[in-house]
């Protein structure tokens, strides 16, 4: 049972690296599809009136 464990441990150590670079570029190509698409301005606003009702202002 050690020995199938430690072949376990080491394949995900080999993976992780990989899933990270993956997961990596999968979230910069979403945020760049978001900024093309105008959802930065929308999420800004949002922001923005979220802030000023905290504060009392709007």
């Amino acid at each position: 049972m050690g020995r199938e464990t430690k072949g376990v441990v080491r394949l995900f150590k080999a993976i992780k690296p990989v899933a990270q670079v993956a997961l990596l570029i999968v979230g910069v190509a979403m945020v760049c599809f978001g900024v093309m698409r105008g959802e930065a301005d929308a999420v800004l606003a949002k922001a923005i009136r979220l802030c000023l009702e905290c504060i009392g202002i709007g």
